[in-house]
Formats: C-alpha cells, structure tokens, sequence
C-alpha cells in the first residue's frame, strides 16, 4: 500500500464537475492513493461520462439531494471500499490536489482523526480570490465556533480535508444534515466525542469553474451553524440528547 501500510481513498463529490474534474484528477499523487471515488449529484453536464471515461470509480444519485447527502454517500462507498484513510476532494480543482501527502500525514502517524486543509493559514483565502464577504462571514462563524467548542483552529469551513476509518466508523454521520450544515456538524461530532483534529495550510484558486454557494445559501449556512452550535451545547450540558452527537452503536447506523 503507498502510504505506511494504510488503504488511502479520495472521494470527490461532484455536482457539474466536468470542465475542472480532468484537472484535478491528473494532480492527484496517484502514488499516495489507491482509489478515487466520485459521487455525482445529480448533475446536468457532463461530469458522470467524464469521470468514466477517465476510469473513476463512479456512483450516481438519480436525483440531488445535497452537498452533505453526497458526502454520507462518499463515506459510505470509501468504508465498503476498505479505505483506512479517507480524503475529501472537490472536483473544481479550488483546492490543491498535491497536498494529499501533506493533508494525511498527521493521520499516518496518530496526530489526528480529522485534518482540515486551512485557507486562512499562510493568507491562502484572501491571496487566491476568496470574495470579501465569504471572507468576513468564514472569520465571524470561526471565532464563534472556536469560541463555543473551546479550540483554535483557523478554519472550520474548508472543503479539504481527511478523515480516519475509525473516526467515521464511530460518528453517526447518517444523521447529519444533507446540506452544506454537514461540514460543520462533522466537526462538532469530532469536538464531543474527543478526536483529535490537525490542520494544514493549502492555497485556493477562486474561479468561474469553481462551486461556489451564493449569498441566500451562505445566510442559511451560517443559521444552520448556529443552530448546530446550539444543539451541541444543550448535549453537553445534559439538556438535551442529541443522536447525531452520539456514537455510532448509541445513536444510529449509518445505512
């Protein structure tokens, strides 16, 4: 296996991937990989013909069901897949492919369960086109979040990072949201139940081929976190239970 013994496996959730996908799978250090796995959701071009066409292990959802739905599905087909480490990739090549070794090395060698693959460390955001607003709201939703999980993290909204087979066999990401809330409360899940979480400092490239959410949906993201935020404070305190914090056999399978 190419990395210490470890069955590495990038997934990639696409939506209309198709004129960056080709880009970013021939930066992928196939070396430090033994599969790439791609979900479509759904999309309207050609992203599904291309993806087989370059010989991506393909699935595809006969309708959109969102961003964090296209994720549980990614994680699902890595774990039946034997995947040890498991690197979430977007297909719009804004974040750098290159940064694979980087990015699950504090897995490899017991530093983390989770690594975030950080923007704002080293001014990478703002450098490779982050739009201004996008900006300020990614700061405001951190330091609230740092705050209330009691971290330090510079970014908890990143679309690169890389997960442990034990972490996502112990967490009920089923339950999670199937919207972009998902990115959040994974995290959230990782806090409670005391994983340990790395981050890495990677570049970004803003550009008309990258997926980018828009203002109403950043607003209903940033609601959504808070609310997450919320739910996780009642769990803790022993106000409210909540399934999604629990471990998987205390909570809910991931089927």
């Amino acid at each position: 296996m190419p990395v210490a013994g470890k069955v590495v496996v990038v997934v990639m959730p696409a939506y209309n991937a198709s004129k960056t996908l080709l880009e970013t799978y021939n930066d992928i250090p196939k070396e430090f990989v033994d599969e790439i796995i791609l979900v479509d959701d759904s999309s309207r071009d050609d992203t599904v013909r291309l993806a087989k066409e370059i010989g991506i292990k393909t699935f595809v959802h006969p309708r959109n069901i969102g961003y964090g739905g296209n994720q549980k599905t990614c994680y699902r087909e890595a774990l039946k897949a034997g995947a040890e480490i498991v690197i979430m990739l977007h297909p719009d090549y804004q974040y750098d492919p290159k940064k694979i070794p980087q990015i699950i090395a504090p897995i490899v060698e017991g530093r983390a369960s989770l690594v975030l693959g950080s923007r704002i460390m080293g001014g990478g955001a703002l450098n490779g086109g982050m739009p201004i607003w996008k900006y300020i709201a990614n700061r405001f939703l951190t330091f609230i979040m740092n705050l209330v999980l009691k971290k330090r993290l510079s970014e908890y909204h990143t679309g690169y990072r890389a997960y442990s087979k034990e972490f996502l066999e112990t967490i009920p990401f089923g339950l999670n949201s199937d919207d972009f809330v998902f990115d959040a409360e994974i995290i959230i899940q990782c806090v409670n139940l005391d994983f340990k979480i790395g981050e890495i400092e990677v570049s970004t490239i803003y550009r008309n081929d990258s997926s980018c959410i828009d203002f109403i949906s950043s607003l209903r993201y940033g609601f959504g976190i808070l609310r997450a935020l919320w739910q996780y404070i009642l769990h803790k305190n022993g106000l409210v239970r909540q399934s999604y914090l629990m471990r998987q056999q205390e909570g809910c399978s991931n089927e």
